[in-house]
């Protein structure tokens, strides 16, 4: 198994995990996810994704942007998304290690801190963030969706 950052080679095993995700992810094709991938992502320092990859296939995932700000002396604000790791592959500690390469890349990036959001029904994964160091009483996240997926 192998920790990395991931890049446009891993993204069809990437977008086989978002499977397993929420089920929102449609007929999303790489080829959609490829265009997004060099016009967006590739490149941007602020934004990035972490793995635990094994023999060529994404296990566990997630993405960090890093957001400027212009409180807290200027001090970033790191946002965390897609969380998932394989259900074959659950429990072995592979979420904690991506995340925690999130929060060193928040870390380096000057961010106060670190957002993310999860379902209010996850509980489990509630816990997962909690041990993590998050805390999940000090703010209240409000949603508008803007798309029915």
């Amino acid at each position: 198994m192998e920790l990395k950052e991931l890049n446009e080679n891993d993204l069809e095993s990437l977008i086989k995990l978002y499977e397993q995700l929420d089920g929102a992810n449609g007929n999303y094709s790489v080829e959609d996810a490829r265009k997004i991938w060099k016009s967006e992502i590739e490149g941007n320092k602020k934004i990035k994704y972490f793995g635990a990859v094994e023999n060529e296939k994404v296990i566990s995932t997630c993405y960090c942007m890093i957001i400027p700000n212009l409180t807290r002396l200027g001090s970033s604000v790191a946002f965390v998304e897609n969380v998932v790791t394989d259900k074959e592959y659950r429990g072995q500690g592979l979420g904690r290690k991506v995340m925690e390469k999130a929060i060193e890349f928040a870390r380096e990036n000057d961010c106060y801190k670190v957002i993310l959001q999860s379902g209010s029904w996850r509980k489990e994964a509630h816990q997962f963030y909690k041990n993590l160091g998050f805390d999940g009483e000090s703010k209240k996240a409000f949603i508008m969706k803007l798309k029915n997926y």
